[in-house]
């Protein structure tokens, strides 16, 4: 079981927060959608004979592709790799993007999933993070992909944000549920170092974020999906019954995946490798036969960290069986050795084999888990 990841590094503008790799210039569009088709076939065997269950289109904005684009890239991939005939396809959206031909477009494509950044249904929002949209394309870009036939969406949104009130946060999430959105990915802002972000709040013309604020809101959140039936499955997910995200799931799970694109990131459980995050330079050496990657090979204590991470995100947790049958008894008995302190506090628990993070707990998944490192 393995997943597909094609990087679709077009903006038409930069979001003031984001650092993810795109170019708001479309002069290399059609030159990148035919090295992304030709990767496909260079990269053929890097999945061995595993059927693919997952194809994600991210970015960047995916939905700047025309129908001609997506049914080009799908067709390679059919051709060069098995896609199980009940694959989900994702495609990740603006609000903007998405009219009603649009969808329509998409659904003929074969996208069965759509994963839509909204951020925010507050126009005070969208404008200060210099996003394309407006509030009204943020709710009509739902009821619109529901009316066309979606069932299976997912949206974004940020908490934490300058400005964003605890009620105005409330407004966003209810407004969420009440569209009845099976899926939400909800983050945190984070100032990464080189945004437009980051100029605003060093030069003082943005206010700082408050992490009080972010861990309030976050959860506020906990409590309200909660209660709305949805189920907290990962840090920063949350799903009604059987809506998880079947690729992103494979991610946390450690299952091998094959990422096409300036950019984008592959795993074969061994190793993990990039390719360059620079568009000419990646059709270049594609346009030679070459898929231009750096590789590292991971070391079984690099294994074993990346496990740590990724499971107490997840509401499963960390399999100590698996752990001692895949690292050793000793690193087993490290590992519960080292929870009790957490366990103490009230910040994980044990539940027959699994070690989980509690709500508490998930404040601080990341410091809990680097702690946990070898």
């Amino acid at each position: 079981m393995s997943g597909i990841y094609i990087h679709i590094p077009f903006c038409k503008q930069a979001c003031y927060y984001c650092n993810f790799h795109f170019s708001t210039s479309m002069s290399q569009k059609d030159a990148m959608v035919a090295a992304i088709i030709r990767e496909i076939g260079l990269q053929q065997h890097y999945l061995g004979k595993d059927t693919v269950h997952t194809v994600y289109f991210g970015g960047g904005t995916p939905s700047l592709l025309a129908k001609a684009d997506i049914d080009a890239i799908m067709q390679q991939l059919h051709r060069f790799f098995t896609i199980a005939p009940d694959a989900e396809i994702t495609l990740e959206a603006n609000p903007d993007d998405l009219s009603m031909e649009k969808l329509q477009e998409l659904k003929a494509s074969g996208v069965n999933r759509l994963s839509i950044g909204v951020e925010s249904f507050h126009e005070a929002d969208l404008q200060w993070m210099n996003r394309a949209h407006n509030s009204q394309q943020a709710m009509d870009c739902i009821t619109n992909a529901q009316a066309a036939g979606f069932q299976n969406i997912t949206i974004d949104l940020i908490y934490g944000g300058p400005g964003l009130s605890d009620e105005g946060w409330a407004f966003n999430v209810q407004q969420a549920i009440r569209l009845g959105v099976p899926h939400l990915s909800c983050y945190a802002l984070t100032v990464e170092p080189g945004t437009a972000l980051d100029t605003f709040i060093r030069k003082k013309k943005m206010e700082a974020v408050d992490p009080e604020k972010a861990a309030r809101h976050f959860e506020m959140l906990m409590q309200w999906v909660e209660a709305a039936g949805y189920e907290h499955y990962e840090i920063s997910n949350f799903a009604l019954p059987g809506w998880h995200s079947r690729h992103n799931s494979s991610y946390w799970k450690g299952l091998p995946y094959l990422g096409l694109g300036p950019s984008a990131h592959s795993f074969n459980g061994h190793s993990r490798q990039w390719n360059i995050a620079n568009n000419a330079l990646y059709i270049k050496s594609i346009e030679k036969g070459e898929v231009p990657f750096e590789i590292e090979t991971l070391t079984a204590e690099m294994q074993f960290n990346e496990y740590i991470m990724t499971s107490l995100r997840t509401s499963a947790g960390c399999d100590m069986g698996w752990v001692e049958e895949r690292f050793g008894a000793d690193l087993a008995h490290q590992l519960r050795a080292h929870s009790q302190a957490f366990i103490g506090k009230g910040w994980m628990e044990q539940v027959d084999t699994f070690l989980r993070l509690t709500p508490a707990g998930r404040l601080f998944a990341d410091g809990i888990a680097s702690d946990l490192f070898i």
